[in-house]
């Protein structure tokens, strides 16, 4: 990877963008310090659980941590540094061929997009060009596009907070922060730049993965995802139903639903079509080993999905403990690395076998010889985390917009 010259074209363009965020950040911290300080914890802490999210898609074949801060390094650095005056300048052009009227009501909804959706995209190709291999099924795409759009989205974040404090006039108080906080980071978080960005690596994922398709089919398809990925963020930042659902916090909750369901389910049905057709391929390479030392049957079966890995862990926590749990999850973790490695043909494996025996050994000693899923706790399991977690989701968004006031 070094010694690719993308690669230090792109570390230079980091660089750029990481020299001009910092003159921004510079001249908030001369004014607000407190304010800036309090913004960037609140939101580097928002950023945690969508980073372990993101990086947990691909169990399997995880990504290298360096291209996944690469990734999130262009969203927050690159991507906002191009966006911020690109979208200001399509949006005075919009007001100029235009009306300042139309500007007013879907400059938001049209430059914001437009500018901030294909600088973002251009950063999956970035990692593209950098690290070719990395990326070899539409899930990579998926991973490395949600976290481009996790930094942009930070550093955005940062933005409006710091904005918001201008705009009240109050000097260096927090409270603007806090309320940014609650509106973009746990009302608007969900269906937001992350999301974008996910659908429009998908769509690159395609084109670079899928040589077996047609040049126009795999260019359509990366066409697609980009353009889905502005459609969501048009429709998410335009003023449709701004009054058609009347006032309060119902009213404001349902809009957000409105708007940002069909993405965040378009999503999610791309991962998931994409993981399992990549679960479905490990566990196949593992297969092959016929090897019970290695991996049972029944454990190809807990590592074909999410769910089914977690009631693994779960399983082995109620029975043996916490020490088990985290044993199950060593093993698996070998196991995909061991799928991974037999997958790209290295010739010895026996480091590999190694570590998984020597996982398999520690989770016998616990009394719990093999991680697998309990009888009758396969799809079950699924449909109830699913419940809750959208339970969980409506519940912090009601609380956030009740916070607000509604407003």
């Amino acid at each position: 990877m070094l010694r690719r010259p993308a690669f230090w074209i792109v570390i230079a363009v980091v660089l750029a963008g990481a020299a001009r965020t910092s003159l921004i950040a510079a001249r908030f911290a001369q004014a607000y310090p407190l304010a800036l300080i309090t913004a960037t914890a609140l939101f580097a802490l928002l950023a945690v659980p969508f980073w372990f999210i993101v990086s947990e898609l691909d169990f399997l074949e995880r990504e290298p941590p360096a291209l996944l801060i690469l990734a999130f390094a262009w969203g927050a650095l690159v991507s906002t540094a191009v966006s911020i005056p690109g979208s200001a300048a399509l949006d005075d052009l919009m007001a100029k061929l235009g009306s300042p009227h139309l500007a007013a009501d879907w400059g938001a909804a049209l430059a914001g997009p437009t500018v901030e959706e294909i600088a973002k995209a251009l950063g999956v190709v970035a990692i593209v060009l950098v690290a070719r291999a990395q990326v070899n099924s539409v899930l990579d795409g998926v991973v490395y596009g949600a976290m481009v759009g996790l930094g942009f989205q930070i550093v955005e974040d940062i933005v409006y907070a710091m904005g918001a404090v201008a705009l009240a006039g109050r000097g260096d108080h927090v409270e603007p922060v806090v309320t940014t906080f609650l509106l973009r980071g746990f009302v608007s978080g969900v269906w937001s730049h992350t999301l974008f960005g996910a659908l429009a690596g998908a769509g690159i994922g395609y084109l670079v993965v899928r040589a077996d398709r047609l040049a126009r089919v795999r260019i359509g398809v990366a066409m697609l995802g980009v353009l889905g990925a502005w459609a969501s963020h048009v429709l998410w930042n335009s003023p449709l139903l701004r009054d058609g659902l009347g006032n309060g916090a119902v009213a404001l909750l349902a809009v957000l639903v409105l708007k940002g369901l069909p993405p965040l389910l378009l999503t999610w049905l791309l991962v998931r079509s994409a993981h399992d057709r990549e679960a479905d391929y490990y566990t196949a390479q593992l297969a092959t080993l016929d090897d019970p030392e290695l991996v049972t049957p029944a454990e190809l079966d807990a590592l074909r999905s999410g769910s089914r890995r977690a009631s693994a862990r779960w399983h082995a926590r109620v029975r043996a403990g916490l020490r088990a749990w985290a044993a199950v999850r060593r093993l698996q973790r070998a196991q995909a690395r061991l799928a991974v490695e037999i997958s790209r043909g290295t010739p010895d494996l026996s480091r590999r076998c190694q570590e998984v025996r020597r996982h398999r050994r520690t989770l016998a000693g616990l009394g719990h010889p093999e991680a697998v899923v309990p009888a009758g706790k396969g799809p079950w399991r699924r449909t109830a985390s699913a419940a809750f977690s959208t339970a969980l989701a409506v519940a912090v968004l009601w609380a956030a917009v009740s916070t607000l006031g509604g407003r």
